[in-house]
């Protein structure tokens, strides 16, 4: 039998076997981007300033994120460390930086300069906000030509610092993260950094390094956290209208007249379609004041849920037979359900949906997660892949 542990980190580590990437990134979001390259095999040397990543002071954090990287210190205003990291540049497929736009250029790691000495080079900036004006129109951040898409980019926040939260925040993201009774919720999980800028990272630097092989050419690509998280909103930007047809108004909705004067249709977060609209969509507190999701979405698991909770006058409230949101039935059920799982505890619960197939799930805290089977097989960094080798 194939060893747990082996399977999950070890077995694609030959992916990126001879995948040669220098890392100038710190903090979290490009180092978490390393890691992950790390995890499949490629080859990392991490160059850091002299006074080190300031991740470091975290300790374990920094551990977390650069294990298995090789690591250099250079002076970045020494112009012999330059010439030393564009030795190492000459050789690479990939470099990654986190610095704000034009400090490559003034470091002499531009794009035109570097691509002179390796053709191939594909270069990934992970930036907050993206680049525009005069980054994308003089050709200081990128090539000499500018960005063909630049004429649509007109904003003047390229140059404005910003962490993780400012990036949520201005994405629209933030305010989706609301309370069952629309309190502003502050997130612990660094959204912005990890799926706007890691892994939308990732996924760009692997599609140039692949057509880098195929031509012979690199490239440079901006990642703009905040424009990448925005993306990812696919499901408040399009149910909106939906949710206004449901109730047959707009009177939950959200307005966005200081930007731009008219009035969003989207309705508040805690009212959308699967922020807590649908009684078989949403969170139920238990008697011990800990939290049931409830994600039986489809007919088939709300009727098994139904069941479980022995409620079979509920089984055709649902959405997919018409019974909408504003429908007093729907509003029924979700009290019913409500007073049902405060009932009980969620110990009690977990019990109880241990053995049924219903999309219904204890909301665990961090060391209940780390304690469940379900991860038995992180290692000594309390990290899982989020990949599986079948075959």
């Amino acid at each position: 039998m194939t060893d747990t542990h082996l399977s999950n980190h070890d077995q694609m580590a030959d992916c990126l076997q001879g995948l040669r990437v220098i890392d100038l990134t710190r903090n979290l979001p490009g180092p978490f981007a390393t890691r992950l390259l790390a995890d499949l095999g490629a080859d990392v040397l991490k160059i850091e300033p002299k006074q080190g990543d300031p991740a470091r002071v975290f300790g374990e954090l920094f551990a977390a994120l650069n294990h298995g990287k090789t690591t250099e210190k250079h002076d970045f205003h020494d112009p012999e460390a330059i010439e030393a990291i564009k030795a190492h540049l000459k050789e690479a497929d990939l470099m990654l930086d986190s610095f704000r736009p034009g400090v490559l250029a003034e470091m002499g790691l531009d794009t035109k300069t570097l691509h002179v000495i390796n053709p191939k080079l594909v270069m990934v900036s992970i930036t907050g906000y993206g680049i525009a004006g005069s980054y994308a129109k003089e050709g200081v951040y990128l090539e000499s030509a500018e960005p063909k898409n630049s004429s649509q980019i007109n904003h003047n926040w390229s140059d404005k610092a910003g962490h993780d939260i400012n990036f949520m925040a201005m994405s629209g993201v933030l305010d989706q993260l609301k309370t069952a009774q629309g309190e502003q919720a502050m997130p612990n999980v660094q959204f912005a950094d990890l799926a706007g800028g890691s892994d939308t990272a990732v996924i760009a630097l692997l599609a140039a390094v692949f057509a880098a092989q195929r031509t012979g050419k690199g490239r440079h690509i901006a990642i703009s956290m905040t424009h990448s998280l925005y993306n990812h909103m696919v499901m408040p930007k399009v149910t909106g209208k939906l949710i206004s047809r449901f109730s047959g108004d707009n009177s939950n909705s959200a307005s966005n007249s200081a930007s731009n004067n008219t009035s969003s249709t989207a309705p508040m977060p805690q009212h959308g379609f699967l922020g807590g609209a649908l009684p078989c969509y949403r969170l139920y507190q238990t008697a011990d004041q800990r939290h049931m999701a409830v994600g039986s979405l489809e007919l088939k698991f709300w009727q098994g849920l139904c069941e479980v909770l022995e409620l079979p006058a509920l089984k055709d409230v649902h959405w997919q037979l018409g019974i909408m949101p504003n429908r007093p039935e729907s509003q029924i059920a979700t009290k019913t359900m409500a007073e049902k799982f405060a009932s009980q505890t969620l110990e009690h619960w977990q019990g109880v949906f241990a053995a049924t197939d219903v999309c219904v799930t204890p909301v665990l805290n961090l060391q209940e997660a780390k304690a469940h089977p379900l991860f038995a097989h992180q290692d000594e960094y309390q990290a899982t892949s989020g990949w599986q080798q079948i075959s």
